[in-house]
């Protein structure tokens, strides 16, 4: 019978499990504090423990951890990781050092099920939510662990499709009893989803980025499904109803395809959806995927699409690509759905 993962576990289900074994209740504090600050990956590491608390531990749990499978290292330094899932899926987290902060881009589920245009991720489709444990072991496991400043919820997936493994990730990330985060170093994407997403703004404080890509609703309905049952009008007016305060942030993702949604009227488009919002937007270059009618915008577009929004007063900026000759940019991570346990396929 296979053992259950205490990495994962928030610090209440730490105190159920110790309950239901009948140990003392600092016990669960201490499982926190192996677990999350000195990142053991057995029990019989945490030798503070009784033996008694570890053989009962033992009988039923695992910390849980498991290394990546494989990697590729692309020529800017930028690394993807393969991981495999409790199941046997996989997925991809990506590694992008700088010279001030070192960013994982971590995975919330398996494929998704959203059908953007431009994204790999959902040509492999909804596969499985990842659990707590398979997005908190993307960060664990990790080779450069101690090396990371920032975190952003972007890799495969829909995070607020995931939102109760979602949060309880974060809790642990960002609480005393765990990774001790502040949750200003984490940025959790979202192409849209409003229930969820006001659930993520009441109960997290870390920053929250918005994947828009057009203004207008007949155009993103094309590029991006959920504009059918979450317009671009709701998500806006939904973020009206809260205060972020000076130091959350808001920021809107907006992939530049040519001929798209790179002209003079979606910066009008843009300035009056989006007028009051304190919010930056971030133009990403688009990384053609295979069989794709959609061409990315050349470089001098994207800058003077930059300058005219910048000239209404809407902090805008190009972010910087990474990782495309290992498909590991934005929009580009995805798994075969068969794959060897031991090597990574061309796509």
């Amino acid at each position: 019978m296979a053992k259950e993962a205490l990495y994962g576990k928030t610090l209440g289900e730490l105190k159920e499990i110790i309950v239901g074994l009948k140990l003392p209740a600092f016990t669960s504090k201490q499982l926190a504090d192996w677990l999350y600050k000195k990142h053991v990956t057995s029990i019989e590491e945490m030798s503070n423990l009784s033996k008694k608390a570890r053989a009962l531990l033992d009988e039923k749990y695992e910390v849980g951890l498991t290394p990546p499978e494989s990697y590729q290292e692309s020529i800017d330094g930028t690394k993807k990781y393969l991981f495999k899932t409790i199941n046997s899926q996989f997925i991809e987290s990506a590694y992008l050092p700088e010279s001030e902060r070192n960013t994982l881009c971590v995975s919330s589920q398996v494929g998704c099920k959203m059908g953007c245009l431009f994204c790999m991720t959902a040509r492999q489709g909804f596969q499985k939510q990842l659990t707590t444990n398979e997005i908190l072991n993307q960060i664990a496991s990790l080779p450069e662990r101690e090396k990371l400043t920032n975190l952003v919820y972007m890799g495969m997936g829909e995070p607020m499709d995931n939102i109760d493994n979602v949060l309880k990730s974060l809790e642990i990330i960002t609480s005393d009893w765990g990774y001790g985060w502040s949750p200003r170093r984490i940025n959790v994407s979202t192409i849209g989803v409003v229930p969820a997403m006001r659930r993520f703004i009441e109960e997290s404080e870390a920053h929250l980025a918005i994947s828009l890509h057009s203004p207008f609703n007949e155009e993103r309905k094309q590029l991006m499904p959920i504009e059918n049952v979450y317009s671009a009008e709701q998500v806006i007016e939904a973020l009206r109803d809260y205060d972020f305060g000076r130091q959350r942030r808001i920021s809107f993702e907006y992939i530049m395809f040519k001929g798209v949604n790179d002209s003079a009227e979606h910066v009008k488009g843009l300035t009056k959806l989006l007028n009051g919002i304190r919010c930056r937007i971030n133009l990403i270059h688009f990384h053609p995927i295979p069989n794709s009618p959609l061409r990315g915008s050349e470089r001098s577009k994207m800058e003077w699409f930059r300058d005219q929004l910048s000239n209404k007063g809407l902090n805008t900026t190009i972010r910087k690509s990474r990782g495309e000759d290992i498909y590991a940019a934005c929009g580009l991570l995805s798994t075969k759905k068969l794959i060897n346990s031991d090597t990574e396929k061309d796509y």
